[in-house]
């Protein structure tokens, strides 16, 4: 699934690419891309001019001149390509739109090979979408606080790696970035949240800005054809990888094999040397 890493990549190459285009068409082509609380079906776009796109956690919005805004979640394999000459029409498109702005015309594609991820029409409170009201801020927030966080964080009972997944309490982070922050910051994914000292959760945040900035340079994560950027092509974050899908390969830091266990309806991948429960 794409995390804050991958969303920020296809917010800022929407931004630089179709930021001032017109909506000239839209149309849905699959029957589950509209989430069912929608305000209005896609075609309420057509005439909209695009002012930006923002991000929420995982969550984009398209910024426009009237009351409404276009939200958009990928969910697992979800992507925003914008049509280009040299490269093959991309397959399972869910929605097609046609841009304008003067004479100038470009086609975007929301793709979606599992169908998990939706477009919706929303209205903002104070600035937020109505789907993503439950969703905190990101360490790249400006309004972030991150010695609430870290209080937050430490008054839950729950493993360590689960409250850093809470979206409610952080957001961006999935399992990608779980794994390798945990593995930063020396910490097992099991250990009960509380029972960490704050200096070591707030190593634990430090460490998930820190790798989700690295990320995001290099275009975030891509272990197949379900993540890539509006031009198509490929993160580079997973060479960087140190825990996440490294099972049986040496711990870059002691050497020791990286282990994976089952965590909820995931897996978690730690070194049990430098990561000791």
């Amino acid at each position: 699934m794409p995390e804050l890493p991958e969303v920020e990549t296809v917010r800022r190459g929407l931004a630089q690419q179709i930021t001032g285009y017109t909506f000239a068409t839209a149309q849905g082509l699959h029957p589950r891309v509209l989430k069912p609380a929608s305000l209005a079906p896609l075609s309420a776009v057509v005439g909209a001019r695009i002012k930006g796109i923002n991000r929420r956690g995982k969550f984009l919005w398209f910024e426009l001149d009237r009351d409404q805004v276009l939200v958009a979640h990928l969910g697992m394999s979800g992507q925003f390509l914008v049509a280009r000459k040299d490269r093959p029409a991309p397959n399972h498109v869910r929605a097609h739109f046609q841009l304008s702005r003067g004479l100038k015309k470009c086609e975007l594609a929301f793709s979606d090979q599992r169908t998990f991820g939706w477009l919706s029409l929303e209205r903002l409170i104070n600035g937020i979408p109505q789907s993503a009201q439950h969703i905190a801020v990101d360490p790249f927030d400006t309004l972030f606080d991150r010695r609430a966080v870290i209080a937050k964080m430490k008054s839950r009972k729950a493993a360590i790696k689960s409250v850093i997944l809470n979206q409610e309490i952080m957001s961006g982070v999935g399992n990608i970035y779980a794994d390798e922050s945990l593995w930063r910051a020396k910490i097992h994914p099991q250990i009960p949240a509380c029972h960490l000292t704050v200096r070591k959760i707030a190593s634990l945040v430090d460490a998930a800005t820190t790798v989700m900035s690295e990320a995001i340079a290099v275009g975030g994560t891509s272990f197949d054809a379900l993540y890539v950027n509006v031009n198509g092509t490929s993160g580079f974050f997973e060479t960087s990888l140190a825990a996440y899908g490294q099972e049986h390969q040496p711990c870059p830091r002691c050497g020791r094999e990286i282990r994976r266990i089952a965590f909820g309806n995931r897996s978690s991948h730690f070194c049990p040397k430098c990561q000791v429960n």
